[in-house]
């Protein structure tokens, strides 16, 4: 039931190494299109409606949440991937669990967790994103986690982070001296362009950014003065809005070029020879990628270190730890069931566990519970 088009170095069901658990289904869809379903269906993948990408949910409505910018990664990914003659279904499936272990208030969730689990095991949200889909969703009869293939969960772990460098033995299994498949590779790509442009959206609406600022970037006022040439007397909001959405096409657009021309220079024929290429082949050109760098650095100094936004990281870090601390130090205050999963999860991890799982808006309110008199419990 899959494509019929597929290049022959796209990832096929019917060629996958299969799950870990035997299962009877009830429908013949094809395997990587029921690991996108039962994704969409978790529990996780409905949590990051309320898990920060920049703002916190509390700060606004039109703000991106983990799970908007889950949905944008995924079109982009998709629409590459249509153009390669690629997978869309796996693509799809790991568009949308590349940030189901994410904690609450974004990447300061994750560094809080790491540096109190440093004696523990550590914590970084790749790791925790294949430790949902194999171990803490429990939906199943006959086993925990979501049992989804082989390749979506080497797709996780693979995303954006130094897998290859990883002791862990839990991901181990994933052929780490080998290169992720083509639909992996995607994602990676499809991240960065989703939430670069998108974050420069919001940070225009909050007021943290302005056009002057971005004026100053080559790929920004490039793609600014062609929307003006293309849409004469645009006013000034709708300018903003249709070059954001013309840098998207440009970035994809060159990623599509680029990955074409590697695939060929590479004689790239089958998936083994992606697995075996020594570097990867879904790439920006080197012109754009000087560019979109410029994109990047402008962002990390004029949003991510934005003094409001400063002002959250040092609050989010101060909710996590406290509740932390005191979890570890009165267990009794953990749910029931969590109290349950000390003995073969160990008190540590189990703690850690149902922080990442948090929203914002959860973690807020649990701290308000255990440290404002006047709250109720």
């Amino acid at each position: 039931m899959e494509r019929t088009d597929l290049a022959l170095y796209a990832s096929r069901s019917s060629d996958s190494r299969g799950r870990r658990y035997q299962e009877p289904f009830k429908d013949d869809r094809p395997a990587f299109e029921r690991d996108r379903d039962r994704i969409i269906h978790c529990a996780a993948f409905r949590r990051l409606e309320y898990k920060t990408q920049v703002f916190v949910n509390h700060e606004g409505d039109y703000y991106r949440t983990r799970l908007t910018h889950s949905l944008e990664v995924a079109q982009i990914a998709r629409g590459i991937a249509r153009k390669l003659r690629l997978n869309e279904d796996l693509v799809e499936a790991l568009s949308l669990a590349h940030d189901v272990g994410h904690t609450p208030f974004g990447h300061t969730g994750e560094h809080v967790l790491n540096k109190l689990m440093a004696d523990y095991g550590g914590f970084e949200h790749n790791r925790q994103s294949l430790r949902v889909v194999e171990v803490l969703e429990e939906r199943y009869p006959h086993f925990n986690g979501l049992n989804l293939c082989w390749e979506t969960r080497e797709g996780i772990i693979k995303h954006s982070s130094e897998y290859d460098k990883a002791p862990d033995e839990a991901v181990a299994e994933y052929d780490l001296d080998r290169r992720p498949t083509l639909e992996a590779q995607i994602i990676d790509l499809a991240d960065e362009i989703a939430y670069n442009n998108h974050d420069i959206d919001d940070g225009l609406k909050a007021g943290y950014i302005t056009t002057e600022e971005l004026s100053e970037l080559s790929l920004w006022r490039e793609i600014h003065d062609r929307v003006g040439t293309k849409f004469p007397g645009i006013d000034a909001e709708r300018q903003i809005y249709q070059t954001i959405s013309h840098l998207i096409g440009t970035l994809i657009d060159d990623l599509i070029r680029s990955t074409s021309h590697e695939l060929e220079k590479n004689r790239i024929a089958h998936s083994d020879d992606v697995r075996n290429c020594p570097r990867r082949l879904v790439l920006l050109s080197s012109e754009m990628r000087g560019k979109n760098n410029e994109l990047k650095v402008f962002l990390r100094k004029h949003l991510y270190r934005h003094y409001k936004v400063e002002r959250m990281r040092i609050k989010a870090e101060r909710f996590l730890s406290a509740l932390f601390e005191s979890y570890l130090q009165t267990p009794s205050l953990l749910p029931t069931d969590c109290q349950e999963k000390f003995a073969h999860q160990g008190k540590e991890r189990t703690i850690c566990d149902y922080i990442a799982g948090m929203t914002d808006r959860y973690a807020m309110d649990e701290y308000k519970r255990l440290f404002e008199p006047y709250e109720r419990v």
